[in-house]
């Protein structure tokens, strides 16, 4: 079983940059495609980003396609979503999800393990 905890959201005007993390314990972090999804008040949670298990494969949210990168770190359990060009849209609490498997999934029912969520706001 996992346990992940994210970090790095906060406020940033439009055009700005953030780099969210998720840190990750217990069961082996490299055993796990990992995502990105993201909430807005009001609206379904949807996908932003994934990766496999090692690193060689991404996919991304046209939404976001361009303007995110998602990367990881198997020795340090970490995985990182570099945000640049912010807009207001993309204001939301964004999650860091687990799943096993070995497809880069954009369903969230198909992740197992979750984060609590940090929140990122973007102003115009």
């Amino acid at each position: 079983q996992a346990q992940l905890v994210e970090s790095g959201g906060g406020l940033v005007q439009a055009g700005g940059s953030l780099r969210l993390s998720c840190a990750a314990s217990g069961r082996t972090f490299s055993a796990y495609v990992m995502g990105w999804f993201r909430q807005a008040p009001g609206k379904e949670r949807e996908f932003v980003a994934a990766i496999l298990q090692n690193g060689s494969g991404t996919r991304y949210a046209d939404s976001v396609k361009g303007r995110f990168t998602i990367s990881r770190d198997n020795a340090k359990n970490t995985m990182l979503l570099q945000m640049n060009s912010l807009k207001p849209e993309d204001t939301a609490l964004y999650y860091c999800a687990a799943r096993s498997g070995f497809s880069l999934d954009s369903d969230f029912r198909r992740y197992n393990y979750w984060g609590q969520g940090t929140q990122v706001t973007v102003s115009s």
